[in-house]
């Protein structure tokens, strides 16, 4: 639901908190070659950081993040790449809930048309962000998604204040614990459903997010697998 970012492999030449320029990529190209290019790509380059009130104590790592909070208002932060595109995610950890709305996702953005993207894996109220028009089922990495479309109006983005959708698969068996997310099933499903992300892609993560007065904890690691 939001879109500041902190990016601190730039944050040195950063001056606003909108986003970066960001580099074209092709989804459908192979995660991992020999060379030293297409082995960057796997590499974690991202940290998400974006809150709006309470305590929310975020610690990134190499590898993964850890984040406590309590009282918070809208947050989203978590670890990724600054390109996204469909590669195979794989996250280890856990999440405990004491309080407001929690949940963990593959969350992203494109540009060209504007899209915020969530497929979420754990949701403490059951439907987390997922809202608006309900456009099916279907299963994928041994669990059932069910995909929403919702407009935000006038709303914070990568670009500014502007209205654009979200596409929203949410996961009904939940797993806050491990997993692997096979992004390509969902931005297949997604296009059949009749939902095409934008041509130029951001930035791409495992995020926790949570608003309501949240408390509880997250602590995970990511890879490309």
């Amino acid at each position: 639901m939001v879109a500041f970012k902190y990016l601190t492999v730039v944050a040195a030449t950063l001056s606003t908190t909108w986003a970066a320029p960001t580099a074209e990529a092709d989804p459908d190209a192979p995660d991992f070659e020999i060379g030293p290019h297409n082995l960057a790509r796997r590499q974690l380059d991202y940290n998400q950081n974006y809150k709006t009130g309470g305590s929310v104590n975020f610690q990134p790592s190499s590898n993964g993040y850890s984040v406590t909070f309590s009282g918070a208002g809208d947050f989203v932060v978590g670890k990724g790449w600054r390109t996204g595109t469909a590669r195979n995610i794989t996250f280890t950890g856990s999440t405990q809930q004491t309080s407001g709305t929690v949940l963990v996702s593959i969350y992203g953005w494109t540009k060209n048309p504007l899209i915020e993207y969530y497929v979420q894996e754990y949701t403490s109220n059951g439907k987390g962000s997922a809202q608006g028009q309900k456009l099916g089922t279907y299963e994928s990495d041994g669990g059932t998604y069910e995909i929403y479309k919702h407009q935000q109006v006038n709303q914070p983005s990568i670009a500014g204040t502007q209205t654009f959708w979200q596409f929203i698969s949410n996961r009904v068996d939940k797993r806050p614990g491990s997993g692997t997310v096979t992004m390509k099933n969902h931005f297949d499903a997604w296009k059949k459903a009749g939902l095409n992300l934008g041509t130029q892609w951001d930035y791409q993560c495992l995020a926790t997010e949570g608003w309501g007065n949240a408390g509880g904890n997250s602590k995970y690691t990511v890879s490309q697998a």
